[in-house]
């Protein structure tokens, strides 16, 4: 057991999962601090931290591992490389320097580069994504690939399915990058500037619902919000509407109006048409879109919400 391990999010959980059970587990894990989260606002530590403490990996919460002390405490593991993803947090000189580092990024570098590489491909209806290792520098997500790994994104996988899946890859691609880096056999690939994008952090108006925007780019929005943060869709004033599943339909209302197909409720949209399959009511749990209808009626109809 050696080696430094920085990361924050459930993806980076899976990732150390699949380190600590090589024979490349970390000896220190660091993450955020507890955060308040949820109604009860109660703090909680993050799924890196819980998953260490579950593997018997000493946890280290850093609000910012720049710092001399907490810099210190990591360098005092050290060992000749170490590993992050999904941190959260800048890495910056002298420790980028002291302590080499590979990274875990679940996208096809340089397409998306960034905060959120896989939303961004499912939103864009990219047909493959996939997971690059490559060492730490200065530039977001700039450095050399050492290893990849490409992925198909099916058609209605979302978010949940596909982050689970570029997860277990990644740390099988982490495993063998380390065992590499510390033979010294590793080799680097440039990634140059050909394909690059930005994945922007997901912004509320990401997250609206337009529907004058054609049914299968409405569609690959909900798939890659869901289920972690959620698309929705204005009803009317302040109310709101969760979807989080659809199927694109050929033909339908007008756009922004709804019908009534076999029992489920169908928007309407600028091209084509989408049944709402699941749906999260305010303040609610997620449902069936038929039962929603049943209980709601339709937006705009006679009788409904």
């Amino acid at each position: 057991m050696s080696g430094v391990f920085l990361g924050t999010s459930e993806f980076a959980a899976t990732v150390l999962g699949i380190l600590a059970a090589s024979d490349q587990k970390p000896e220190l894990a660091v993450t955020l601090p507890d955060r308040r989260q949820g109604r009860g606002r109660k703090e909680q530590a993050s799924p890196v931290a819980v998953k260490a403490e579950e593997l018997g990996i000493r946890v280290l919460k850093s609000g910012n591992v720049n710092e001399e002390e907490d810099r210190a405490k990591i360098l005092e593991v050290g060992g000749e490389w170490a590993s992050i993803c999904a941190f959260g947090q800048l890495i910056k000189e002298p420790l980028l320097s002291e302590l080499p580092m590979l990274n875990v990024h679940p996208s096809l570098l340089p397409r998306w580069r960034g905060a959120a590489p896989v939303e961004r491909a499912i939103m864009e209806g990219d047909p493959k994504t996939g997971v690059c290792v490559m060492r730490l520098v200065a530039g977001l997500d700039s450095g050399p690939v050492a290893f990849r790994e490409t992925t198909p994104i099916g058609p209605d996988e979302d978010f949940g399915s596909l982050s689970a899946r570029l997860a277990g890859i990644g740390g099988r691609l982490l495993v063998e990058g380390l065992a590499a880096a510390r033979a010294g056999k590793i080799t680097w690939d440039e990634q140059g500037e050909e394909g690059l994008t930005y994945a922007e952090k997901i912004s509320a108006d990401d997250r609206r619902i337009d529907p004058d925007r054609e049914a299968s780019r409405i569609h690959d929005q909900v798939r890659g919000l869901t289920p972690h943060i959620g698309a929705w869709l204005p009803l009317g004033g302040e109310e709101r509407l969760g979807i989080r599943g659809t199927t694109v339909l050929d033909s339908g209302p007008a756009s922004g109006d709804f019908a009534d197909q076999d029992g489920w409720p169908v928007l309407g949209c600028a091209e084509g048409a989408l049944r709402l399959d699941r749906v999260q009511p305010a303040g609610k749990k997620e449902m069936d879109g038929d039962a929603w209808m049943r209980g709601n009626g339709l937006p705009g109809t006679d009788g409904s919400s």
